[in-house]
């Protein structure tokens, strides 16, 4: 990004974290100028998430690097998505949960990109490599927030360049904090974290086992959780060169690990004995926390920033990674002056139900774990110690689907209150977490289809608003929706679909998509002042 004043940019980005790079790739295709800073010297400081789930990997494809994602992922993206739930690595299967987050690597109505399994910190390369092609984006390392100052007009950030030992003031006219759970952003603005805090005490562990894939008799999975005595915990591989993760879950408080102690751990809760290096311990606290207020004036938060909940379910960093693209395209919209007063205002709106919903879920899938499941006798060779794995087995299955099998959270949670979504009475969507049912429905993500000629329908949504025209459209209404888009500034794409391929989840014939792909209107006409509407005029 090139800037003769040096000082100026539309918008501020506060930490470089996935939530970071996306919000700056959001904006950066967009051709909104935007600074990205972070304090560390690169990206992926202790990353703990794992699973790139479906949606998020939708954006990817919408911004062009799924497949380079595909590509970097070190076990292949063939590598089975197994959850194998055992007494320990040596010892008993006890369940198994086949394609968990909907990884496997095969073609799905429901979706255009399936899930990954990959370190967050190969995510965040992939991530930055792309914001680094955006002319519009820059990225400073080594660069912390100190302070800023806002009135109506512009934010003054004032910043610490810690490789060129100075201060820097920039100004700008949106500041975002995606600086994580010790958001300084979120202290600039006032707002606090309300919930319960301290749910359980954990261990994130990263070891290298050299021949610990093959010294098991489970076969390949993404995760083994271990229901033993020793070390109720999660272990699985994380990269190449025999690299893996270890979860110790609910120590007591005041135990802590070292990296003898960890090793010795591991080798208990395995029962495999192997030379364990360790490569990192990071202690992690379970909470439900929820931020009072996204944003005050023109400063907002996102992802951890405003919201965290114990990593049951994969939910965390792609929760996060939505806000980024909810947040984005309503900055862009407002800075190209499309987007009216009212649509910043809808950012929290929106994203606060969401994300009250998913932390109940992932509240609910951290209440069970490996400790639950335990029983003396469940490692015992005899009939009894068959029987009792048995029923663990079935407990496990009962308690423990939901934590994998969650489509219906990841895509099929709507915006029910928004004031930029023009409701049409219909019933509200579906509440089972573990099944999706598409609906275009307002305020639902818009119904996926495959096209004859092998294309995903999402393929042809435009960057701004697409309008979806069924056979039953009239073209004296679709080219009134143009006029409209072009008096108001508003991009505007138009799919015409004359036959049934796409589309039965499109009844209406009018369908109006927002940019993050969500649905903002539908009907047998479309009123005026629907787009100013959906755009955020009042």
């Amino acid at each position: 990004m090139h800037n003769d004043q040096g000082t100026r940019v539309p918008v501020v980005i506060v930490g470089a974290g996935p939530v970071g790079l996306s919000l700056a790739i959001e904006l950066g295709s967009r051709s909104i100028n935007c600074l990205l800073i972070e304090k560390n010297d690169r990206v992926g400081y202790a990353p703990r998430a794992k699973t790139t789930n479906v949606r998020t990997r939708t954006h990817l494809r919408r911004w062009g690097i799924a497949d380079k994602l595909a590509q970097a992922a070190p076990l292949g993206i063939d590598y089975p998505s197994d959850i194998l739930f055992v007494t320990r690595l040596a010892g008993q299967l006890l369940a198994k949960i086949p394609n968990a987050s909907n990884c496997d690597a095969e073609r799905n109505d429901l979706y255009p990109e399936h899930a990954q399994w990959i370190p967050q910190y190969i995510l965040e390369r992939v991530l930055k490599s792309h914001a680094e092609t955006l002319p519009s984006v820059e990225i400073r390392f080594s660069t912390e927030f100190k302070s800023a100052e806002q009135n109506s007009d512009a934010v003054r950030v004032r910043l610490r360049d810690a490789a060129r030992d100075r201060d820097e003031e920039i100004h700008c006219q949106y500041l975002v904090g995606t600086d994580g759970a010790r958001s300084s952003v979120r202290q600039f603005i006032g707002a606090t974290m309300a919930g319960q805090y301290g749910l359980s005490r954990n261990y994130n562990i990263v070891f290298r086992a050299p021949g610990l894939a093959h010294a098991h008799p489970h076969g390949p999975g993404t995760m083994y959780w271990q229901v033993n005595p020793q070390a109720p915990s999660l272990i699985g591989p994380m990269d190449r060169d025999d690299i893996w993760f270890f979860m110790p879950t609910k120590l007591p408080f005041g135990v802590s690990l070292s990296n003898e102690d960890a090793a010795v751990l591991i080798r208990d809760a395995t029962g495999i004995d192997l030379p364990y290096e360790i490569l990192s311990t990071d202690e992690w606290v379970a909470s439900r926390l929820i931020a009072d207020k996204y944003s005050s004036g023109r400063c907002f938060l996102a992802g951890d920033a405003c919201h965290l909940h114990p990593p049951f379910g994969g939910f965390g960093m792609n929760m996060g990674v939505a806000d980024a693209v909810d947040l984005g395209w309503k900055l862009a919209a407002s800075l190209q002056g499309w987007g009216g007063e009212s649509l910043l205002a809808s950012y929290e709106i929106e994203r606060r139900q969401i994300h009250e919903r998913v932390m109940d879920e992932a509240v609910a899938n951290h209440s069970v774990l490996s400790n639950d499941f335990w029983c003396d006798g469940l490692e015992d060779p005899s009939e009894t110690g068959r029987s009792l794995r048995a029923r663990a087995g079935e407990r496990i299955t009962a308690a423990k689907v939901r934590e994998f099998h969650t489509l219906g959270t990841v895509l099929g949670l709507c915006y029910e209150r928004s004031p930029i979504i023009l409701s049409d009475g219909s019933e509200n969507c579906s509440t089972d977490g573990r099944v999706y049912t598409p609906s275009s429905r307002p305020g639902c993500l818009a119904p996926h289809a495959w096209l004859p000629d092998g294309t995903s329908l999402y393929d042809h949504f435009g960057s701004g608003f697409t309008l979806i025209a069924n056979k039953m459209a009239s073209q004296a209404d679709v080219e009134g929706a143009r006029r409209d888009a072009l008096a108001l500034g508003i991009p505007l794409t138009v799919i015409e679909r004359t036959d049934d391929d796409a589309v039965d989840a499109y009844s209406e014939p009018y369908t109006l998509v927002r940019p993050d792909q969500h649905v903002g209107f539908r009907g047998a006409h479309i009123p005026a002042r629907t787009l100013r509407k959906l755009t955020g005029w009042t």
